[in-house]
């Protein structure tokens, strides 16, 4: 049946109804940006709930653990061979941080295996797995896991975009990675750092408009769910030009040995570890883990507790000045976040490795001549750029976390400083575990073609 060709009269009204050209790309380019920005909205509320799920487990495990000491010397054990087996089986591709994992998404570009590393099963284990493992009372932090939930949630995204919106998928991933660090530690600022100097190394994309909205979304997400304010709160810091000096150097000295020392340490147990022990951990995973965990909870006992978690109550507390640590918290807390990073269970650093430097800090603080909060505050800016090798960063994360704005030049220093003493001892951390992450996901068939 043959239909009749519309006259001059039908065919003006079709023109008519249908929109100009220019208004149908401006309408593809506005669904494209409700794309981009419903993500964005989307990572800032799964980090919200990962704080929210931390934060309840982490009180409930300290309030058991402090009424029944002998209970994380069985729940960490018990815990923590339970969500290794769990990850192993169900959910690979969650351990460690997650950052490395959003990286190794980004390398590997349109290919299939992507989805090992981000997707939506790894969103669901990265949850539930974190939250299990803080919950036990591992050493651990929720903000390298919102990076790779991040990154999964636009890469899911990308995967069901209009092929005519044309949204490059890199963009889609440095942005959901960035907002997750943006939306973890309600710090803006420091997502848009993390996003070049970290995920993308480079300026290439010159983190459009598109993406650094996205970012602040995600991070004024964190801010209406979780409250306003710095992460740990107003620190006034001050020092005179000669003190704030000699803290740099001395805080670069140490935190530099210390953090490249603890990425050197992840490196080898990673990529280059030999021996009875690595062939242990290799041949009985679980109980590798569960051997961990054991050591966790000895470290704990002998700080009455004060190394579970991402360590953040400790950290505030030193920070004000009203904590009563030991002067050993800082190493404490550096075996304690090595051993749950060795385990295998999925879990970040950045949180614990902030502890680490405030504790490291805290033990040396009669060394120096400068008020103990601002000791405290370059030794955790120093720490985490000496374990990350991202300085930029690091400066940015801890400046907009206790408004350290008026000794920016310190801050931009120690880390700077930290970072060239770290690269000493170890490649860049995340990089290199990239790289492992890359290797791993190509050894294998790609999608459909097996069991992976």
């Amino acid at each position: 049946m043959r239909f009749p060709r519309i006259g001059w009269p039908g065919r003006a009204v079709l023109d008519w109804l249908r929109p100009p050209r220019r208004q149908r790309i401006y309408a593809r380019l506005w669904l494209g940006r409700l794309y981009f920005w419903g993500g964005a909205v989307g990572v800032g509320l799964l980090a919200v709930l990962f704080a929210r799920l931390s934060t309840l487990l982490g009180s409930w495990q300290m309030e058991a653990a402090t009424a029944h000491r002998w209970l994380p010397f069985v729940c960490l054990p018990l815990g923590g061979a339970a969500l290794v087996a769990l990850t192993r089986r169900f959910f690979p591709g969650t351990e460690g941080s997650g950052i490395p994992q959003a990286i190794a998404g980004l390398k590997l570009g349109a290919d299939p295996r992507v989805s090992r590393l981000l997707s939506l099963r790894i969103i669901a284990g990265k949850i539930m797995l974190g939250v299990s493992a803080i919950g036990c009372g591992f050493s651990m932090g929720r903000e390298g896991p919102s990076v790779q939930i991040g990154a999964s949630l636009m890469q899911i995204l990308h995967q069901h975009l209009p092929r005519s919106l044309k949204i490059p998928r890199g963009h889609m991933l440095i942005a959901g990675a960035a907002a997750g660090i943006a939306a973890a530690f309600n710090t803006p600022l420091a997502g848009v750092v993390f996003a070049i100097e970290e995920m993308s190394r480079s300026v290439e994309a010159k983190l459009s408009g598109l993406v650094i909205t996205a970012i602040v979304l995600a991070g004024v997400c964190s801010r209406i769910f979780l409250g306003g304010g710095h992460y740990f709160g107003r620190v006034v810091i001050f020092a005179s030009s000669r003190d704030l000096v000699l803290s740099v150097i001395f805080a670069a000295l140490l935190c530099g040995l210390t953090g490249g020392l603890f990425a050197r340490l992840q490196i080898m147990a990673a990529c280059r570890w030999q021996g009875p022990c690595a062939r242990f951990r290799s041949a009985h995973p679980c109980l590798f883990a569960a051997l961990c965990g054991l050591l966790v909870a000895g470290l704990a006992a002998g700080c009455d507790g004060a190394v579970f978690g991402s360590g953040y109550v400790q950290t505030r507390a030193l920070l004000e000045g009203g904590a009563e640590l030991p002067w050993f918290y800082g190493l404490f807390k550096f075996l304690a976040t090595l051993f749950s990073q060795l385990s295998g269970l999925p879990g970040g650093i950045f949180a614990p490795s902030l502890a680490i430097g405030a504790g490291l800090g805290h033990a040396v603080e009669n060394l120096s001549s400068a008020a103990p909060a601002m000791l405290l505050v370059l030794c955790m800016t120093g720490y985490l750029a000496a374990v990350t090798q991202a300085p930029i960063t690091a400066f940015v994360i801890v400046m907009e976390m206790v408004d350290g704005y008026s000794q920016i030049i310190a801050l931009m220093s120690v880390a700077l400083l930290s970072s060239m003493v770290s690269r000493m001892l170890a490649p860049p951390l995340y990089h290199t575990l990239a790289r492992r992450f890359v290797d791993k996901a190509l050894a294998g068939p790609a999608a459909g073609e097996g069991n992976a």
